[in-house]
C-alpha cells in the first residue's frame, strides 16, 4: 500500500481556517438558545411592564431547559449521522430545524405548549444536530491545535448570544428600540411584537447555518498539517487511540469528565437563564438594594447581553489556548476553582452594577471554558477520529445540567425564596469538580 504523499495533499485540500470561519458562521446561529433571557421577561411581563403572552417564570425555564435537554440528545444522533452523511449535510440539516423551530413558533400566539414544542424541541433537536459538526471537523483539520480550535469552533456560540439579545431586546441606555420593543397601552408586550422576533431570528439563523455548512468538509485520508507529526509511544510508534463509545463508557476518565461537565452546565446555564430576573427581583436584585426598575432592567440587559455572552465567547478561546500549553487537567482545575469563586459571590453584586458586570462576564469566561476544554478531553482520551460520536454521549450531561439549573432558579423565585440557594449549592458543586480534575488522569502514551 501507498501511503499518501502529505505535500501532495497539502496541494489539493483547502485552507483549513475556512473551516474554523465556517464554524463560528454556524454557532453564531446555534447560540439563539442563550440568548433565550432577552425573551423571559416578555414572555413573563410584570407589574410595570405587562405581557400579552403571562407566562409564569417557570414556564420560561421550561422551554429553555427542554431546548437544552433536546440539544444535548441530538448531539448523539448528530454525531452518528455524520458517520453516514457526512458532516455538511448534517450541519445543513441542524440549520433547518433550528430556523424552521422558530419561523413556527411565531404563528403559535400565546400558546405555551406551542412555544415549547417549536422552540424547545424542534429548534433545540436542530442545535444539537449541527452543534457537533464544527467541532469534530475542527479537530481534524487541527490536531496540533486541539483546544484552541475546539474554543474557536465554538466560539461563535457565546458570541451569538452577544448579537440576538441586544437585537431583540436592547438597554434603554443604547437609545434605540430592538426587535422587542416597549408598547404603549394595556400590554407592554405584545403577542404581534415578540412573535415578529422569533419569524426574523428563524430566517437569519437558516441563512448563517446554510453559509456556515458549506465549509464543513473533512480532510483528506492521510492529510496532516505540514510540520506536524503525532505524538511518539515510548517504542517509537505513533501514539494513537481510537476508542468507540463502547469502549469508552468502560472507562473512569468518561464519568469523571461527565460529573465535570454537568457541573460545569448546571452552575453556568442557572446564571445564564435566570441572569435577567435575578438583576431584577425586588427581593435579591438591584430593585432591593434601591434602583428603579429602569435602571434595574438595564443593568440587567448589560449583564445579560454584553458582559456575559462576549466573555462567554472568549472564554472559549481563552481557555482551549490555555490548555494546549499547561494540559487539560491543570485548566479544568484552575476553571472550576474560578468558577466556585465566582458563584459564591455572585449573590452580592446587586449594590453596585459595577461589580455586577464583572462578576458575570467571570462567570461567562468561566462557563465559556466548559466547550472548549471538555471536547478537547475528550479528542485526547478516546481518540479524535470518533469525537463526533462520542462528545454526543458526554455532552448528556449538559443536557441535564440545563434541566436541573435553570429550573431550579425558577422554581427558587416563583417561591419566593431568595437566589442565594440557588448560587451557593452551584458553587458548592463546582468545588466537587475541582476534586473530580484532582482525580482525572490525562492520556499518555
Amino acid at each position: 500500500m501507498v501511503t499518501p504523499n502529505n505535500s501532495t495533499l497539502e496541494q489539493k485540500v483547502m485552507n483549513r481556517w475556512v473551516i474554523v470561519v465556517g464554524g463560528i458562521l454556524i454557532q453564531l446561529a446555534l447560540g439563539a438558545i442563550y440568548a433565550w433571557s432577552a425573551f423571559t421577561g416578555p414572555l413573563q411581563g410584570s407589574t410595570a411592564a405587562p405581557s400579552e403572552f403571562g407566562f409564569s417564570k417557570t414556564e420560561t425555564q421550561a422551554i429553555f431547559s427542554v431546548g437544552l435537554l433536546v440539544f444535548a440528545i441530538f448531539t448523539i444522533i448528530g454525531g452518528r449521522l455524520q458517520i453516514k452523511l457526512g458532516p455538511m449535510k448534517v450541519a445543513l440539516l441542524g440549520g433547518v430545524l433550528l430556523g424552521l423551530g422558530y419561523v413556527l413558533a411565531s404563528f403559535m400566539g400565546a400558546s405555551f405548549i406551542g412555544k415549547l414544542i417549536f422552540i424547545g424541541v424542534l429548534a433545540g433537536a436542530g442545535i444539537g444536530l449541527a452543534y457537533v459538526v464544527p467541532i469534530a471537523t475542527a479537530v481534524k483539520w487541527f490536531p496540533d491545535k486541539k483546544g484552541l480550535v475546539s474554543g474557536l469552533a465554538v466560539a461563535g456560540f457565546g458570541f451569538g448570544a452577544f448579537i440576538w439579545i441586544l437585537l431583540a431586546n436592547p438597554p434603554s441606555v443604547l437609545g434605540f428600540s430592538g426587535l422587542i420593543s416597549i408598547q404603549a397601552g394595556a400590554y407592554a408586550y405584545t403577542v404581534a411584537n415578540v412573535d415578529f422576533a422569533f419569524l426574523v431570528y428563524g430566517i437569519v439563523f437558516l441563512v448563517l447555518v446554510l453559509m456556515g455548512s458549506l465549509t464543513m468538509k473533512n480532510p483528506p485520508a492521510g492529510w496532516k498539517p505540514k510540520g506536524w507529526n503525532p505524538p511518539q509511544a515510548t517504542a517509537g510508534k505513533p501514539c494513537i487511540i481510537s476508542l468507540k463509545p463502547k469502549q469508552m463508557l468502560k472507562s473512569k476518565n468518561f464519568y469523571i469528565l461527565w460529573m465535570m461537565f454537568l457541573i460545569g452546565a448546571l452552575a453556568g446555564l442557572m446564571v445564564i437563564g435566570n441572569v435577567q430576573n435575578f438583576a431584577k427581583s425586588s427581593t435579591d436584585g438591584f430593585i432591593a438594594s434601591g434602583f428603579t426598575l429602569t435602571e434595574a432592567t438595564d443593568f440587567a440587559v448589560i449583564g445579560a447581553a454584553v458582559c456575559l455572552p462576549i466573555f462567554n465567547g472568549a472564554g472559549r478561546i481563552a481557555w482551549g489556548q490555555v490548555s494546549d500549553r499547561i494540559g487539560r487537567r491543570k485548566a479544568l482545575l484552575g476553571m472550576f476553582v474560578f468558577q466556585a469563586a465566582m458563584m459564591s459571590v455572585f449573590f452580592y453584586t446587586t449594590s453596585n452594577p459595577l461589580l455586577f458586570y464583572v462578576v458575570a462576564a467571570l462567570i461567562g469566561f468561566n462557563f465559556g471554558g466548559n466547550f472548549a476544554l471538555f471536547p478537547a478531553s475528550c479528542a485526547d482520551s478516546f481518540g479524535a477520529e470518533n469525537l463526533a460520536l462520542n462528545y454526543g454521549f458526554l455532552f448528556t450531561s449538559y443536557g441535564i445540567g440545563g434541566i436541573v439549573g435553570p429550573i431550579l432558579a425558577g422554581l427558587v423565585q416563583d417561591a419566593g425564596m431568595s437566589f442565594l440557594y440557588a448560587f451557593i449549592p452551584a458553587a458548592v458543586m463546582c468545588v466537587v469538580a475541582v476534586v473530580l480534575a484532582l482525580v482525572y488522569r490525562e492520556h499518555k502514551c
